[in-house]
């Protein structure tokens, strides 16, 4: 491992360790560089700013709490594992409370950490497979927004309340009242033609990549936006 490998994964300890010890407002140029042991020129060099050192390590934590927590086999119905993906999320959020609200507390739009970007692409895969499945009754893009502000709405009020007055069924409800509204109990189920229409086109559309490269520049934008036409109808 060469120095500056090694002088980069000091200064992003250091500013871990102050983060969980002290939460945001402990974590400073001076407090980080006194415990990392470099001169404070050496973290703006590394990580350009206060802000890419934060982020840094936001996105560290969550690649470590995914890596041990994402070996495991898929299930048979994608919607379990959307589940899943829902359960994790609020698990990560409350065992991480400061480095979770670096990520979704103080909104950049246009300039999202990369943990950020790295958690929508773990949600967008497991809706994406539920609309491949049939399963999906809006378009991926609402069920990820809907998904997701629930989720963090969920997560940050648990961060909020005192662990012995955290409502242990908050979590679980709002999960099921967000799937209830966002999937189907089957493929072809009794929900009506128009709902079934949805879903169809839903699922066409999650699958249109694999046959984009037989369609002209044009024909992929109509077929989107009648797809979306479709879909926005509901």
């Amino acid at each position: 491992m060469d120095e500056r490998a090694t002088t980069r994964e000091r200064i992003m300890s250091a500013a871990a360790s102050l983060l969980a010890e002290g939460g945001r407002d402990a974590v400073s140029t001076r407090s980080v560089s006194k415990a990392a042991a470099v001169q404070p020129p050496t973290i703006y060099r590394q990580f350009g700013d206060m802000q890419g050192l934060l982020d840094a390590v936001a996105a560290e934590g969550f690649a470590d709490y995914l890596h041990h927590k994402t070996d495991r086999t898929r299930a048979d119905d994608p919607v379990e594992d959307l589940r899943w993906g829902w359960d994790l999320h609020i698990e990560f959020g409350v065992a991480n409370p400061e480095i979770y609200q670096l990520m979704f507390g103080q909104p950049r739009p246009g300039a999202e950490p990369a943990a950020v970007t790295e958690s929508f692409n773990v949600l967008r895969g497991l809706v994406t497979r539920v609309a491949e499945a049939g399963r999906l009754s809006v378009d991926v893009e609402r069920a990820m927004l809907m998904i997701h502000s629930a989720g963090c709405g969920v997560v940050l009020t648990l961060i909020a309340t005192l662990p012995g007055a955290r409502d242990p069924e908050l979590s679980p409800r709002t999960r099921e009242a967000i799937l209830a509204a966002i999937t189907t109990a089957q493929p072809e189920d009794a929900a009506g033609e128009e709902r079934r229409t949805i879903t169809r086109t839903v699922a066409f559309k999650a699958v249109l990549p694999e046959i984009e490269e037989i369609l002209t520049p044009g024909e992929r934008i109509l077929l989107n936006e009648l797809l979306d036409r479709i879909t926005h109808s509901a």
